[in-house]
């Protein structure tokens, strides 16, 4: 009856009533909000990916010293054939893509082993110590990703290759070789003990989940442990486990410290370093191409992943006859568990922090006499014979302007990465199942699939010229505070949209009945319910953005360098006890701004911003 009086009204009444409809629906709240993030992701993260692609299509500036004959600007695959199919394409292309792929794997099935099984003691065994051990397994992650890899430097140096001898020659006399000081095995052991916490964080959510009444079953039917194991709590755990295989091998596959502390003296070149490399040279449309390509492959390994998990079978854990989680007796081998952990945490924490303290207390590299100690690195005034002539690290007014950008950089990025999340959250949740919120939803996912030294190269294509109103921005803090909010943009979507999961509907249309706007609900109820998702997503990117190398390592000056940038600098300088100075700061004010935020946060947590 409606639909037939609606039918016979005129036509321009209809268009009216339809108009009406379109605009109520254009001004709500949710659907400002989606269109502003749009519009913002567009610029923060289309425009720059089109601008990548552009650059490798179009003959550059620096292309006429081969090609005398080309137009700048005009279209072109001079760049794509060159990289893919030219002489130096295996050089250049295929053999350092074929060692970061073997460097992601090898890191990938060790932090695996290594993240699976402390969350199997953790969570399903009645080891002694756990609660410690369970917050002690993040602080790898804490730590900048090329800790390990300067300590592995500094215990495994050998005179041939690095020029002064390491720990471990001065001690034992005997020159460690060349495969075990660089190259691939290095890279993969310190690359696995810094990312195995994903592994961890992932699996230990996914084990408390399973009901023991389960695996006590198959036990009962006679089934032996490993087919236990094998038959119900691996696929269990297996989409926890996938999750960790794609956050492992996508960061792996795009980092940039350690294989260019470890890989750089014996020439084992990965894909990240060859962009750098590329870009030093001036070869923007070589090294972008590079780009693309690592962003190719960070694209299909997930894809694969949401084929896996998405085509696996589904299993319920909880049911309605209550949950029932028993832990593993250990019995006399309880001790020996207990202190395989220990021992293990001291070698991946302690151990590395002692051995850099170590190396900056020694005046002269590779001098391990007493009578070299000295604190010249630390507070010693400019000398010409040490440091490039520049003073302790304490006393130098270069590194207290770096520690600040390094510290205004992430309380920045934090902010605004925090509420852009809480944002995202609100237009994702309220508009649950809308074309909108899933275009919202994918596009805030994008920047999470890109490792970040091609996130940082994509940003050099964007910035690099004018771009409408905007200015050049390349060398400016700005474009560190753009291109840092961009890439962590995923994990505080995460953190917003579970927060916002937890809001009621009707919560907020209480607020509306009470005559609230839309500034009060927010600012009134909206925020305070969703003040963990806040805190989790500022802590979370806080910590990453104070040890990003890989994603500012391109975009940082002079007038912009930042302690991690810093330390890779006085690295390649020869400078290497003021770099491991910088690192022992830069771990200090990461450790206490965790300690800070987290204690005013009550409820934000790095667990909570890992378990994206």
């Amino acid at each position: 009856m409606l639909n037939s009086e609606l039918a016979q009204q005129p036509l321009s009444m209809r268009m009216l009533a339809s108009f009406r409809r379109f605009l109520h629906w254009l001004t709500s709240t949710r659907v400002v909000l989606s269109l502003i993030m749009l519009a913002l992701m567009f610029v923060m993260v289309i425009i720059p990916l089109y601008r990548l692609v552009e650059t490798t299509v179009t003959w550059q500036a620096h292309d006429l010293t081969r090609v005398p004959d080309a137009v700048v600007g005009e279209l072109t695959i001079f760049h794509w054939v060159r990289m893919l199919t030219g002489i130096i394409s295996k050089i250049y292309t295929y053999l350092p893509l074929q060692h970061s792929m073997i460097i992601a794997v090898g890191a990938t099935l060790l932090a695996l082993l290594i993240g699976s099984s402390l969350a199997w003691l953790v969570v399903r065994t009645d080891m002694p110590g756990r609660k410690l051990v369970n917050q002690l397994a993040v602080f790898p992650y804490i730590m900048p990703s090329w800790t390990l890899a300067q300590a592995w430097l500094v215990f495994f140096k050998n005179r041939l290759t690095g020029g002064t001898p390491g720990v471990f020659e001065a001690v034992v006399g005997i020159s460690p070789p060349n495969w075990l000081s660089y190259g691939p095995v290095p890279i993969i052991i310190c690359s696995a003990l810094h990312y195995y916490t994903f592994f961890f964080l992932f699996t230990s959510a996914a084990l408390m989940s399973i009901d023991s009444n389960l695996e006590e079953a198959g036990d009962l039917m006679g089934a032996s442990r490993w087919r236990i194991l094998r038959k119900i709590t691996l696929p269990l755990v297996l989409p926890a486990i996938l999750s960790g295989v794609i956050m492992t091998f996508s960061k792996v596959m795009g980092t940039f410290g350690g294989p260019n502390l470890l890989g750089l003296p014996v020439r084992y070149y990965v894909t990240a370093t060859m962009i750098r490399g590329s870009l030093a040279a001036g070869e923007g449309g070589d090294a972008f191409v590079l780009a693309i390509v690592l962003i190719l492959f960070a694209i299909t390994t997930i894809y694969i992943n949401q084929r896996v998990v998405g085509t696996r079978r589904s299993y319920e854990t909880i049911g309605g006859r209550g949950f029932v989680s028993n832990q593993s007796k250990l019995g006399k081998y309880k001790r020996a568990f207990q202190i395989a952990v220990v021992v293990f945490q001291i070698l991946v924490i302690a151990v590395p922090i002692g051995l850099l303290l170590w190396n900056t207390l020694m005046l002269i590299d590779g001098n391990y006499s007493f009578s070299n100690f000295t604190l010249q690195h630390w507070i010693g005034p400019a000398n010409t014979h040490y440091n490039s002539g520049e003073p302790g690290v304490l006393l130098n007014p270069k590194i207290w302007r770096t520690a600040w950008n390094s510290i205004k950089l992430s309380l920045l990025t934090a902010f605004f990465t925090a509420l852009l999340g809480v944002v995202l959250g609100y237009a994702i949740v309220k508009g649950r199942g809308t074309r909108l919120s899933k275009l919202v939803e994918q596009l805030a996912y994008i920047p999470y699939v890109i490792p970040g030294i091609a996130f940082g190269a994509v940003y050099i294509a964007m910035f690099a010229r004018k771009l409408g109103p905007f200015p050049p921005l390349y060398g400016t803090f700005a474009l560190l505070v753009i291109v840092s909010v961009a890439k962590h943009l995923p994990y505080s979507s995460r953190s917003g949209v579970s927060a916002m999961m937890q809001v009621g509907r009707e919560l907020e249309e209480a607020g509306m009945v009470a005559g609230a706007n839309v500034w009060q609900r927010f600012r009134r109820i909206i925020f305070p319910l969703t003040r963990s998702g806040f805190m989790s997503g500022f802590l979370m990117t806080f910590i990453t953005t104070m040890r990003e190398l890989s994603l500012i390592i391109l975009l940082v000056t002079p007038a912009t360098q930042l302690l991690a940038s810093q330390t890779m600098f006085y690295t390649e300088n020869g400078d290497a006890q003021m770099a491991n100075v910088v690192i022992l700061i830069l771990i200090a004010l990461v450790v206490v701004g965790n300690f800070i935020i987290g204690k005013f946060s009550r409820g934000g947590s790095l667990q909570k911003g890992l378990g994206m």
